[in-house]
């Protein structure tokens, strides 16, 4: 894959079109900003661990960074994803996506890193990736404890399963499930 950043444009401004109009949630409640302030988080981790692993494929650490969460939470099809990045990031984003017809999210998460690990390892450090910013601040205050356990649970089980795919990133997330 050779890196084309007209192409990492094209994506960006696919992925505002559809991501218009919705939010992410912060850890206050209430608060929430402009979905694409996450992609962009996803989007800065992936082009640090690019820094310091050189033998990740940047154009498809970069387009799945911005696209993770375009099949999963927007209207866009399979076919408008294909046409626009190809195949191989269709791939990536197909794994990085759960499976919501899986009855329950330990299913589903299971479903998708088994899924992940078939893929590049560059969809591994995206996933990483992903799930960092999801923990680099505290927990939500208005979670309960359960539910804040159970995400530290689950970011050990990413952790588990896909550290191995980029150690800058596995050493990341580790610090960061400490502090959570």
């Amino acid at each position: 894959m050779t890196f084309n950043p007209d192409l990492v444009q094209k994506a960006w401004l696919l992925a505002a079109t559809y991501h218009e109009g919705q939010r992410y949630y912060t850890a206050v409640e209430g608060e929430s900003l402009p979905y694409l302030t996450h992609l962009g988080a996803v989007l800065n981790e992936a082009q640090n661990a690019l820094h310091y692993d050189r033998s990740l494929n940047p154009k498809l650490m970069l387009l799945c960074a911005i696209l993770h969460d375009s099949l999963e939470d927007t209207a866009m099809t399979v076919e408008t994803l294909k046409t626009t990045v190809g195949n191989k990031v269709l791939a990536g984003v197909q794994a990085l996506t759960k499976d919501e017809s899986l009855p329950t999210k330990r299913e589903q998460m299971e479903d998708s890193i088994n899924r992940i690990l078939e893929q590049p390892r560059e969809i591994a450090a995206v996933k990483l990736c992903d799930r960092i910013c999801n923990i680099s601040s505290a927990p939500p205050s208005y979670w309960t404890k359960e539910k804040k356990d159970a995400y530290r649970e689950e970011a050990r089980y990413i952790l588990e399963r896909l550290g191995p795919s980029c150690g800058y990133l596995r050493k990341r997330l580790a610090e960061k499930i400490e502090k959570y």
